[in-house]
């Protein structure tokens, strides 16, 4: 790290606990964030225009399915947008309106592309009001619309975007429900129920196959409706399927959806909560007994105390983020995945994840308690001295070495970048209770 930087963060730490009295974050911090998303922009402008991704290391671009999608122009519009990055921003409407185009012989994965590219561009409709954007997003819902032929309802992983053919019958809860926000405000929008009805119904679909005891598993057959993997926990494959179900209730007013989310949240407390070693985490569990399978947590699960403080459960949102915090500070960085028994790293790659930054968002929001503000400069200063390169910000092959890996994925503009900006801003950036975040950070507004 440059001297000028420490320097940086020494002035920006100090101002934080007295901004945050007026519930304004810390500008000075907001402001190097700023900086450091100009920094990643400009090196995959230099190195990858016009392809997905950056390869940080190498300098080299890298496409998803060998032919361009943007999916970094698209993840990161709206954050510049929102980060005052008017001539950035312009940059990725250019290419977007003027590049993209979904008629491709590609066979996708349809929950990637639907958070990312979907999420993105009708986030960036409702924040530009360029109707391009709109046409994009109804062209690709259309094209994606084929994944729910399946005799139950229930999509299958993968979609030929020219075609419509569809494969990868065993999928699991996170991508079957994981649409309810995009496919609603694509009905939304453009007026078009058919969107939504099938999002709904696939995630109804997988709440109706919980086990008696309200739990679902990790991997179904979404054509015969048996559950492949019975194995519980809110951790990557499930996360988001509860997620949704809570954010559609409120976008949407969706009795449904409510019911769906409460009734599962009883039983995810009663049988996945766990007290028993120093803090609160959740295990993972069998879905039929409620017996405990495993004591793993990891960075995706950090995600529930952001959705544990937007349905109101702010007390116990504040004992989780502890625990990810302690998660975090193991390494300096947290890994993908440990063992919280014994706190001992089962997967020590770390692939600039948000979801530790996303929860301090929501509960510095919600409580303008300013420990959080400090839990966030201490993620960022991490990021910025173990993941910064010449060109970007590279994902680690392991927290305890600091060894780098030769990625980063859009989602470090769409997610990472913009919770840090949210948190040190002030609200007017974005009010907080005006907008739904799908599971990329794309926000779609709740009152339009």
């Amino acid at each position: 790290m440059k001297p000028q930087r420490k320097t940086t963060f020494l002035i920006a730490a100090s101002f934080v606990f007295t901004a945050a009295a007026f519930g304004q974050g810390s500008p000075l911090l907001a402001d190097s964030v700023r900086k450091e998303c100009l920094h990643a922009w400009e090196g995959y402008r230099q190195y990858a225009w016009g392809h997905d991704e950056l390869l940080p290391l190498s300098k080299k671009p890298h496409d998803w399915y060998g032919t361009p999608l943007y999916l970094t122009p698209v993840d990161a519009f709206d954050t510049m947008v929102l980060m005052g990055l008017t001539k950035e921003a312009g940059e990725a409407k250019e290419i977007i309106v003027d590049s993209l185009s979904f008629d491709k012989d590609i066979s996708v994965r349809a929950f990637e592309i639907i958070i990312r590219e979907l999420g993105g561009l009708l986030s960036a409709y409702e924040l530009d009001g360029d109707k391009r954007f709109l046409l994009l997003a109804e062209d690709l819902g259309n094209r994606l619309l084929p994944i729910y032929g399946s005799k139950t309802g229930m999509p299958y992983r993968n979609v030929n975007l020219r075609t419509g053919k569809v494969s990868e019958p065993v999928s699991n809860p996170a991508e079957i429900g994981t649409a309810l926000v995009e496919f609603g405000t694509l009905s939304r929008l453009t007026g078009n129920p058919v969107y939504y009805e099938k999002a709904k119904n696939a995630s109804a679909q997988v709440f109706n196959r919980r086990s008696r005891i309200g739990l679902v598993g990790t991997w179904i057959n979404v054509e015969t409706g048996e559950w492949v993997d019975k194995s519980s926990h809110i951790s990557g494959a499930i996360d988001s399927y509860y997620e949704y179900l809570l954010k559609a209730s409120i976008l949407f007013n969706d009795a449904d959806c409510r019911r769906m989310w409460q009734e599962s949240i009883v039983s995810i407390n009663r049988y996945l909560q766990d007290t028993a070693h120093a803090g609160l985490w959740y295990q993972h569990v069998d879905m039929d007994s409620g017996k405990c399978l495993e004591t793993h947590f990891g960075s995706l699960d950090a995600f529930f105390p952001a959705v544990l403080v937007l349905s109101g459960d702010t007390a116990r949102a504040r004992r989780l983020e502890a625990s990810c915090y302690r998660m975090w500070k193991l390494c300096g960085v947290e890994p993908e995945e440990l063992d919280y028994a014994p706190m001992s790293v089962t997967d020590p790659s770390y692939v600039l994840r948000p979801e530790i930054i996303e929860s301090a968002y929501y509960l510095y929001r919600r409580t303008r308690d300013p420990q959080y503000l400090s839990m966030g400069e201490e993620f960022f200063s991490g990021l910025v001295r173990y993941c910064r390169t010449e060109t970007g910000y590279a994902s680690l092959k392991d927290v305890r070495t600091k060894e780098k890996e030769d990625s980063m994925e859009s989602f470090f503009f769409a997610e990472t970048l913009k919770y840090l900006y949210l948190l040190f801003a002030p609200e007017s950036a974005l009010p907080f209770d005006k907008v739904i975040f799908n599971t990329e950070a794309h926000p779609v507004w709740m009152t339009r």
